[in-house]
C-alpha cells in the first residue's frame, strides 16, 4: 500500500508516547534519502540513453529504407542497361545485315554498270551506221540531181534517207550522252557501295557502317562495364543493408536492456517514496493523487446528473479531424472534458514552477482537453503545433499509456519529452488512476522537471 499518504489514528494512550530519534533512525533516513537521490539521477540518465537509443534507432531505420531503395534502383538501372545491351546487339545485327544488302546491291550495280556500257557501245555503232548512211544518201542524192529529170524520185528518197539518217545519229549521240551521265552516277554510287580490302579503300557507305558499328559496339561495352559496377554496387549495399539490419537488432535489443534499467530506477523511487520518508517526489505524487480523485468526483457528477451517460464518458471511437498534423481526435466528452477539466488541470499547473502539464488522458492515452498554454489552434506549423497544439492528440506512447493504464495508487516515471523542432527535455512524471463508479477511466498525468 502507499503507507506515505495513508491516514491512520493514532493509539490512544494514557500519556504522550514520545519516541526519541537514535542515530540507527538517522541513518536509515539518510540512507533511504540517498537511494532516492541516486535513483532519481539514474533514472535520468537512463531516460537520456534510451532517448538517444530510440533517435539513433529511428536514423538507422531510416538509413536501411534509403538504403534499400537506392538498391532497388540500381537493380532498375541493371535491367536497363540490359536492355540496352540487347538493343545495342540487335543493332549490330541490323548493320550486318544492311551491310550484306549493299554488298548484293553492288553485285547488282556492277551488273548495270556493264550492261549500260554495252548500251552506249551500240549507240556507238548505230551513230557510226547513221553516220555513213547519210553519207552514201548525199552522194545518192547528187547523182540523182545529175540524172536529171529521171533520177528525181531517187533523188527524193535519197533525201529522206539522208534525214533520217541524220535523226538517227543525234538520237544515238543523245543516248550516249544520257548513258554516259548515267554510267558515271552509278559509278560513283559503285565506289560509295564497293566493298574492298583495307579500311581506307571502302567506300563512303561502308566507313558510315563501320562507324555505326564502331559506336553501338561502344554502348554496348559502356552498358557491360556499367552493369558489372552496379552488380559489385548491389553486392555492395546487400552487406552494408545486412549490418544495418543488425545494427538495428542490436540497438533494439540495448533499448530493451536500457528499458529494464529505467523500470528499475523508477521502481526504486517509488519503494523510496513508498516507504514513508518524504522526497523531493512526494508533494507531485500527492498533488497527482488528489488531482486524479477530483476529476473522478467531476465526472460522477456529470454522470449521476445525467448530463453524460457512461457509454459517451467512455467513448473510443476516435474521429480523426482533417488537415491536422499531429493528426488531433474527436470524441464524445470532448466539451465535458473543456468544461471541467481546467478547473482542476490549471490549479495543479500553478502549484510549482517546475511543474510542466497536468492532463487527464483517458486509458488510451487520448488527451481531450490539455493545459490553457498547449490548447492553441493548429497553424499549419508542425513544429509549432507540435508543442503549442497538444489537446485531442492520442499520445500512446510508453510514457503516456503506461500512465493513462496505471491502476496502483501512484506510477512515477523518467522519460525524455519530445518538444518539437528537434528539442527534447528530460523530466518526471507522477500518474494516478482516474475512476468513475468504479470503473477505470484513465490517468491524471502531472510532469515536472528534476
Amino acid at each position: 500500500m502507499f503507507a506515505v499518504f495513508k491516514k491512520t489514528k493514532p493509539p490512544e494512550v494514557t500519556e504522550p508516547a514520545v519516541i526519541e530519534p537514535t542515530p540507527a533512525h538517522h541513518n536509515l533516513h539518510a540512507a533511504v534519502d540517498s537511494i532516492g537521490k541516486q535513483a532519481s539521477t539514474m533514472g535520468r540518465e537512463a531516460a537520456e540513453v534510451r532517448g538517444l537509443m530510440e533517435d539513433t534507432t529511428k536514423v538507422s531505420a531510416r538509413q536501411a529504407k534509403a538504403l534499400s531503395d537506392l538498391a532497388g534502383q540500381v537493380q532498375q538501372i541493371t535491367k536497363a542497361q540490359d536492355a540496352i545491351s540487347g538493343v545495342s546487339h540487335q543493332s549490330l545485327s541490323a548493320v550486318e545485315r544492311a551491310r550484306k544488302a549493299v554488298e548484293d546491291v553492288g553485285t547488282e550495280v556492277g551488273g548495270i554498270v556493264s550492261t549500260l556500257r554495252q548500251v552506249s557501245q551500240a549507240a556507238g555503232t548505230i551513230t557510226q551506221i547513221a553516220l555513213q548512211t547519210r553519207l552514201v544518201a548525199f552522194n545518192a542524192s547528187v547523182e540523182a540531181k545529175r540524172a536529171g529529170e529521171a533520177g528525181r524520185g531517187f533523188g527524193v528518197v535519197a533525201d529522206a534517207v539522208k534525214d533520217l539518217a541524220a535523226k538517227v545519229e543525234s538520237s544515238s549521240k543523245e543516248i550516249m550522252s544520257t548513258v554516259g551521265e548515267l554510267d558515271a552516277r552509278i559509278d560513283a554510287l559503285s565506289r560509295e557501295i564497293r566493298v574492298e580490302q583495307g579500311q581506307d579503300k571502302q567506300g563512303g557507305f561502308h566507313r558510315a557502317l563501320a562507324d555505326v558499328q564502331s559506336g553501338v559496339a561502344s554502348i554496348t561495352s559502356a552498358a557491360e562495364q556499367s552493369r558489372a559496377i552496379c552488380g559489385g554496387l548491389n553486392s555492395q549495399m546487400n552487406e552494408i543493408e545486412a549490418e544495418m539490419h543488425q545494427t538495428g537488432r542490436s540497438l533494439e535489443a540495448a533499448m530493451s536492456r536500457s528499458e529494464s534499467f529505467l523500470k528499475v530506477s523508477e521502481h526504486l523511487i517509488e519503494l523510496v517514496a513508498e516507504c514513508g520518508i518524504e522526497t523531493e517526489d512526494t508533494p507531485y505524487i500527492r498533488a497527482a493523487i488528489e488531482a486524479a480523485t477530483q476529476v473522478g468526483k467531476l465526472l460522477e457528477d456529470s454522470v449521476r446528473t445525467s448530463t453524460i451517460t457512461l457509454a459517451d464518458l467512455f467513448d473510443e471511437n476516435y474521429r480523426p479531424i482533417a488537415r491536422t498534423s499531429p493528426q488531433q481526435h474527436t470524441a464524445r466528452f470532448n466539451e465535458l472534458s473543456d468544461r471541467l477539466f481546467p478547473q482542476v488541470q490549471e490549479r495543479v499547473l500553478g502549484f510549482s514552477p517546475k511543474v510542466v502539464f497536468c492532463i487527464a488522458a483517458d486509458r488510451n492515452g487520448y488527451i481531450s482537453t490539455h493545459n490553457k498554454k498547449y490548447c492553441h489552434p493548429q497553424r499549419g506549423d508542425v513544429t509549432w503545433d507540435t508543442v503549442n497544439s497538444r489537446y485531442r492528440r492520442i499520445f500512446n506512447d510508453r510514457t503516456g499509456l503506461a500512465s493513462a493504464r496505471n491502476k496502483r495508487p501512484f506510477l512515477l516515471q523518467t522519460y525524455r519529452r519530445d518538444m518539437g523542432g528537434g528539442q527534447f527535455v528530460v523530466m518526471k512524471e507522477a500518474a494516478a488512476p482516474i475512476t468513475v463508479n468504479g470503473k477505470h477511466w484513465g490517468g491524471l498525468r502531472l510532469a515536472f522537471h528534476f
